[in-house]
């Protein structure tokens, strides 16, 4: 993993080689990602003895939901790449913005093995209203080590960025 250096010349370019990495990273994490979570979900409800629950087959829901997560990831990947080889003053997401959207895989899954929706605070329903799941990643870290570290040192990179592009004088 490259680290951000000092500000100066090539601050764009660090940020745009961080950027390509971070896209990377998440395309590999996601599929991951979206089993772990949907099987999060199947045990809860399993272990809660809910009516309907002992007839799914969480493997086969997880089987299906990871190959599912890894189509969607090449297009996640892609749309975060675009986003982040933007200008830094034209960036105008996150990647966590991005990356959320990638809860519709897994809720895709959970929905179609006739889950209910789990009870949600306030405002993670009204901040998240398409995830009834509780799934959205409070952070990028929530997907993995690699892309939590990655997705620090673009943040740090995008500072760098900016700062040497802004600096007065």
């Amino acid at each position: 993993m490259a680290a951000p250096g000092p500000p100066g010349p090539d601050a764009d370019t660090r940020l745009a080689a961080l950027g390509a990495e971070l896209a990377d990273a998440v395309a590999r994490a996601l599929p991951q990602w979206a089993a772990d979570a949907v099987a999060g979900v199947l045990g809860a409800w399993r272990a809660s003895g809910a009516a309907g629950s002992a007839g799914v087959e969480t493997a086969v829901v997880v089987d299906r939901v990871r190959r599912a997560a890894a189509e969607a990831a090449a297009g996640i990947g892609d749309e975060l790449r675009a986003a982040l080889a933007a200008d830094v003053d034209r960036q105008r997401t996150t990647p966590l913005a991005v990356v959320r959207g990638a809860v519709a895989v897994p809720t895709a899954a959970l929905a179609e093995a006739g889950v209910p929706p789990v009870v949600r605070d306030r405002f993670a329903e009204a901040r998240f209203p398409e995830d009834p799941y509780g799934l959205t990643p409070a952070s990028l870290a929530s997907l993995s080590a690699e892309v939590g570290e990655l997705a620090l040192a673009w943040g740090a990179a995008k500072a760098a960025a900016h700062r040497a592009r802004h600096r007065p004088g």
